[in-house]
C-alpha cells in the first residue's frame, strides 16, 4: 500500500457550532448524490468548565479537493441526565441501510473512580444525513460479561448479507505511579448482525499488540481492494501519549482474506508520521471512503484532531 498525503483540508476555527471551541475529531465520510459528507466530533465547555463532545459535519466535492458547505448546527442533541450519552458523542459513523442513514454513535458519560465509560448507540435520519433520531435512549452495545467497559469506535460494512461491525472495548484501567492518574487501555473486537441493530459480539482482541500488552488501538476502518481486505487503525502506548511522539498515536495495519483472522503488519501500511507539521507528532482515527474507484483515508493529526483533519489517498 502506498498513501499520497494531501494535506489538511478542514480547520476548525470558524468552521464549527456555535459555543465549541476547536477540535474537528473523528472524520467519517458517507457518499451522497453530488458530494461527500463527512461528520466530525467538536468540543464545547459546559458550566463546569467540563469538555462536551458535539457532532456536524462538512461537505466535499468528490474529490475532497474543495468545501461545498459546512453545518454549523450540532445535528444531534446529547442523552439525558443518567444515559450513556450524556456528556458527548465521539465518534459518528454513518451507514446507508435500506434507504436510510445509520448512525452508529460513540457515546460518552463522566465518572467517578475513572474519567468516562463509553457505549455505542444508533440514529437514523430519514433526510439523507442532515439530522437523526434516536431508536431510544439506551445503547445497542454496552458492557457485558467479556467486554466491561468503555465500547466505542463502531465502523459498519455489509458483506454477502452479513452486517459486520468491528469496535473498542476496554479492558483495563491502569494507575500511572508518579501521578496517579488513571489511564484506559483498549482493544479492537468483531460483532456481526442480521439487521445492523442486533448483534452477536466475538468479545476477544482481533488484532495483535506491537507495544507489549498494554498497547491501545482505535478507530478501526475496512475496505476491499484487489482481493483483500484492509483495516487500519490507530495505536498508542498507555502513559505519555500526549505529549511523547514515541508514545502517541500512529496508524496501523492489517489484512484479511475471511474479515475474520487478520494479520497485522504496520510495515505496508504505507503511511506514517510527517518529519514536520500539522500530524509531524500525531496521526490518529482514521477513516477510509472509496469513491470512484479511488481510495482515500481521512485522518486527525497532532492533538487529537485540534487542528482539524486531513486526506490521503491510495496511488499504490
Amino acid at each position: 500500500m502506498k498513501w499520497l498525503k494531501k494535506g489538511k483540508i478542514f480547520s476548525p476555527v470558524n468552521n464549527i457550532p456555535s459555543h465549541c471551541m476547536g477540535f474537528a475529531q473523528g472524520p467519517q465520510a458517507i457518499e451522497l448524490d453530488d458530494r461527500i459528507r463527512v461528520y466530525f466530533s467538536t468540543r464545547e465547555l459546559d458550566i463546569h468548565n467540563k469538555y462536551l463532545s458535539h457532532v456536524s459535519y462538512v461537505d466535499f466535492d468528490k474529490t475532497f479537493s474543495s468545501v461545498l458547505n459546512v453545518n454549523k448546527e450540532k445535528i444531534l442533541s446529547l442523552g439525558t441526565s443518567g444515559t450513556f450519552d450524556e456528556h458527548g458523542i465521539f465518534p459518528f459513523h454513518p451507514y446507508k441501510i435500506n434507504n436510510k442513514i445509520y448512525g452508529y454513535t460513540t457515546g460518552w458519560n463522566r465518572k467517578m473512580s475513572v474519567s468516562a465509560d463509553a457505549s455505542i448507540g444508533l440514529v437514523v435520519s430519514q433526510d439523507n444525513g442532515g439530522s437523526f433520531e434516536r431508536l431510544g435512549d439506551g445503547p445497542i452495545l454496552g458492557a457485558s460479561l467479556h467486554e466491561p467497559f468503555l465500547i466505542g469506535d463502531p465502523f459498519v460494512l455489509q458483506h454477502k448479507k452479513v452486517f459486520h461491525m468491528w469496535y473498542i472495548y476496554g479492558v483495563k484501567w491502569l494507575t500511572k505511579p508518579d501521578t496517579l492518574e488513571n489511564e484506559r487501555v483498549y482493544k479492537i473486537t468483531h460483532a456481526t448482525s442480521a439487521d445492523g441493530v442486533n448483534w452477536k459480539r466475538d468479545s476477544s482482541p482481533i488484532i495483535d499488540d506491537k507495544m507489549l500488552e498494554d498497547e491501545c488501538q482505535a478507530m478501526p476502518t475496512i475496505f476491499q481492494h484487489n482481493g483483500q481486505f484492509h483495516m487500519y487503525f490507530c495505536y498508542r502506548s498507555a502513559f505519555d501519549f500526549r505529549r511523547n511522539r514515541d508514545c502517541g498515536y500512529k496508524i496501523g495495519y492489517a489484512y484479511s482474506y475471511n474479515l475474520v483472522d487478520w494479520v497485522r503488519d504496520d510495515r505496508l501500511s504505507g503511511i506514517e508520521l510527517s518529519i514536520q507539521g500539522w500530524d509531524s507528532e500525531m496521526m490518529c482515527y482514521p477513516n477510509i471512503i472509496t469513491v470512484n474507484h479511488r481510495v482515500y483515508m481521512l485522518y486527525n493529526g497532532n492533538e487529537f484532531g485540534k487542528h482539524g483533519f486531513g486526506v490521503a489517498e491510495l496511488i499504490g
